[in-house]
């Protein structure tokens, strides 16, 4: 990748690089112990084997924005932000129960094989599955401090690694606690800022900038950036997971209204509906979701978001958020590449299909 010029495709082949050989040596020593550990180090390696590399990329221009150099010890450290990733789609599987993911079977699905006739075996694929997540985040560290950068850049970043975790499990726990309860918009953008925008963008960011020594005003920029478009990309994430085509999204379709979680599309839905339209929707959800969630009912529900226009109310909210986003860009007087990236990004994020 030329080190002036943005182009996410070289990028996204060096960010494989470096995880698909760091995961293949440490799935490597796992098996080592015991052969019988080879289903799970297959799910350490799987689960870091495609990837839009968002987060990573978020994390290279936090660094090039603050004026450092195109650098491959950055690159290892950028590339951590996926193993957080990887660690936080499996254990999401695992609460969500999702069978898919990128269009395979999620890891708790794959290693029912290993335990295939033992007792609990569900159980068992359950805690090989969590485990399996919780090696990837033990991983995402270890690549960081051993990314090659100076040991006085590492400890600037270091107080960030600890707010990325603990915001993200907060986010994780709002989710299940209000999980099939009444939704509600401002409770579910609460759980989208904390369960993802800051981990996906935010923080990517600011990692980043901390790692180059960036200023108070460069990294108050970055929130300003960060938070709306994070929030944007989980809202788009929403309405695929609904309205998506699951040959492109690679996931289940309908997992988000099978288990009633809080997303804004659903609260956004309740707070435009009538009395009679709320009884409609309480009815086609259930107690535990629609009960055939890839027929009938899940298109009913389809259909009566429409006739509210619930889903053109949350393309609205990508919108506005993507506009703070780009406005924030263009505040900072970046330097040109850094500019035109953060701004590639923002549309890419937001635009997908999958």
């Amino acid at each position: 990748m030329a080190a002036e010029r943005w182009e996410p495709a070289a990028f996204r082949e060096r960010v494989d690089a470096v995880l698909h050989a760091f995961v293949a040596e440490e799935a490597g020593r796992l098996t080592a112990i015991d052969p019988v550990l080879g289903p799970v180090a297959g799910e350490l390696e799987a689960a870091v084997a495609a990837g839009k590399r968002l987060r990573a990329a978020f994390c290279y221009w936090g660094w090039r924005a603050a004026g450092q150099p195109d650098s491959a010890a950055l690159v290892r450290a950028a590339a951590a932000m996926e193993l957080v990733h990887a660690a936080a789609v499996v254990h999401d599987d695992l609460i969500d129960d999702s069978p898919l993911r990128h269009g395979r079977p999620t890891a708790q699905v794959a290693l029912r094989a290993a335990v295939r006739g033992r007792p609990w075996a569900g159980n068992a694929a359950r805690s090989l599955a969590l485990l399996v997540g919780d090696l990837l985040m033990s991983l995402a560290g270890q690549l960081f401090t051993t990314s090659g950068l100076p040991a006085a850049y590492l400890g600037r970043a270091r107080p960030l690694w600890a707010a990325l975790a603990r915001d993200l499990v907060a986010g994780e726990c709002l989710e299940i606690l209000h999980t099939g309860g009444v939704p509600d918009t401002a409770a579910s953008l609460k759980v989208i800022r904390y369960k993802t925008a800051k981990y996906t963008v935010e923080q990517p960011l600011l990692i980043g900038g901390a790692l180059a020594g960036a200023g108070g005003r460069l990294r108050a920029g970055y929130s300003a950036y960060g938070l709306p478009l994070g929030e944007a990309f989980q809202l788009r994430d929403d309405l695929l997971g609904l309205f998506g085509e699951p040959e492109r999204t690679g996931k289940a379709a309908a997992d988000d209204v099978r288990g009633r979680r809080p997303t804004a599309l659903l609260a956004e839905t309740w707070r435009l509906a009538g009395e009679a339209e709320r009884a409609e929707l309480d009815a086609l959800l259930g107690r535990s979701g629609p009960k055939d969630a890839a027929g009938d009912g899940v298109r009913a529900v389809r259909a009566l978001m429409r006739r509210l226009k619930a889903p053109d109310r949350v393309e609205a909210m990508i919108a506005d958020r993507v506009a703070q986003a780009l406005d924030a860009v263009d505040g900072l007087a970046l330097p040109a590449p850094a500019a035109a990236a953060l701004t590639a990004l923002a549309h890419s994020a937001t635009t997908r299909l999958s």
